[in-house]
């Protein structure tokens, strides 16, 4: 007996039709499908665990790059905190002193031209800043000036956290003193000796750095209705020798464009009470520096390539009278009071003098004041008449008055832009 449905073995099919499973060629075919759903799950949870890793990824890099662009921009604004606070800072006396006894770029050994800014917390308390101050000329400096925000400095940023460097060009803002005249008086006026007032322009001798020169000035210029008497051997030169100015008011005693003598004062480097000073003015180096800290120390002007050469202080006396016989100052003398100026005693620079002047001696010295000098002979003193008698000489110097203009005035921003970032 044979059992099963060979492949030869006709099938009868419903409606009495008969195949041949050989003849058709159909084959069984045995498909098993269990497991295909894990499969299909596992390639899911992939697919779907990769999407979100790269979302994660993105994410994070996009966080990273946004908190890396803030602390960028937070160290750019602690250094240009930076570099403002100096240009705030420079009426400082002691900055002012500091900055101006710099030498220009590049210095004379053993001078230097840039100094050091200790690194300070910023007012914010977002970071800290820290540079250099460069000395380029008498009118020009470059502060450079690199900046660091607060978590790289707390040391919580990997690969050193985020800093910004930027440099501005600072351009001196002069005092603006009208000078006509070597001598500018607003009081009654002697004259007698062998003195010397000379309105053309005069060089001192070994200075350097100075501009063309100026056109000549006049000798003395006034107020309408004040007086000058001329006895002896005295000479007034320039053009005029003598000039009545109608515009010469008494605001021009005291009023500096927009600067008052009280406000210049307050800004005073040195500031010291009227007395005899004897011999007392006069240079002090210290260690080979010039020693910034001795009162009586207003600079170098007959060695200006040394160390006290550059310093060219701003010196307030008080009280109502000085007195000076030698040796030598610079800069922009300011006296309350009365001032008498004796021996060999030579002064650089502007003097502003509210009282009356007194000079005598003078002549074993070029000069007892190079640049100008302004006398407003006011009447609250007793003695109301300027007395230039002697071997007493005053010289107009153009390259004085610059340089002790620039080396006291205040740092200003360029009008155009005048900062670069630096790398």
């Amino acid at each position: 007996m044979r059992t099963g449905l060979a492949a030869s073995d006709p099938v009868q099919l419903t409606g009495g039709s008969h195949v041949n499973l050989k003849e058709s060629g159909m084959k069984h075919v045995l498909k098993n499908e269990r497991g295909m759903a894990l499969a299909i799950a596992i390639v899911a949870l992939v697919v779907v665990g990769a999407l979100i890793a790269g979302a994660l990824f993105s994410g994070t890099q996009e966080q990273r790059v946004a908190e890396n662009v803030r602390r960028a921009q937070a160290s750019f604004g602690v250094a240009e905190e930076g570099v403002y606070d100096i240009i705030r800072n420079w009426s400082d006396p002691n900055t002012k002193a500091t900055y101006g006894g710099l030498y220009p770029y590049p210095p004379v050994a053993p001078s230097k031209s840039t100094w050091t800014i200790d690194k300070k917390t910023a007012a914010s308390k977002t970071g800290s800043y820290n540079g250099t101050l460069t000395k380029l000329s008498d009118a020009l400096y470059l502060i450079d000036m690199t900046g660091q925000d607060s978590m790289s400095l707390a040391g919580r940023i990997r690969g050193g956290g985020a800093s910004q460097r930027m440099g501005l060009i600072t351009r001196i803002r002069p005092l603006a003193v009208n000078i006509q005249a070597a001598v500018t008086s607003g009081g009654t006026n002697f004259v007698a000796g062998n003195v010397t007032i000379a309105g053309n322009d005069s060089v001192p001798t070994g200075w350097t750095g100075c501009p063309s020169k100026d056109s000549t000035k006049a000798g003395v210029r006034m107020q309408v209705g004040d007086s000058i008497t001329k006895t002896g051997s005295a000479k007034i030169t320039g053009t005029p020798p003598v000039i009545h100015d109608p515009t010469l008011k008494d605001s021009a005693f005291s009023v500096y464009g927009d600067v008052t003598y009280t406000q210049l004062a307050a800004t005073a480097t040195v500031t010291l009470p009227g007395q005899n000073f004897g011999n007392g003015i006069g240079p002090v180096v210290t260690n080979g520096t010039c020693d910034l800290t001795v009162l009586t120390n207003w600079g170098s002007p007959t060695t200006p390539a040394g160390p006290c050469g550059n310093y060219f202080p701003i010196i307030h006396l008080t009280g109502p009278a000085a007195s000076i016989n030698g040796q030598e100052g610079q800069g922009i003398l300011l006296v309350d009071g009365s001032l008498s100026v004796q021996g060999g005693f030579q002064f650089y620079g502007i003097t502003i003098v509210k009282g009356s002047v007194k000079t005598s001696g003078g002549g074993g010295s070029p000069a007892h004041f190079w640049g100008a000098l302004i006398a407003q002979d006011t009447v609250q003193f007793a003695d109301t008449v300027n007395n230039f008698t002697g071997g007493a000489t005053m010289l107009y110097s153009k390259c004085a008055i610059l340089k002790a203009l620039n080396k006291t005035g205040t740092g200003s921003m360029l009008r155009s832009r005048g900062w670069v970032q630096l790398f």
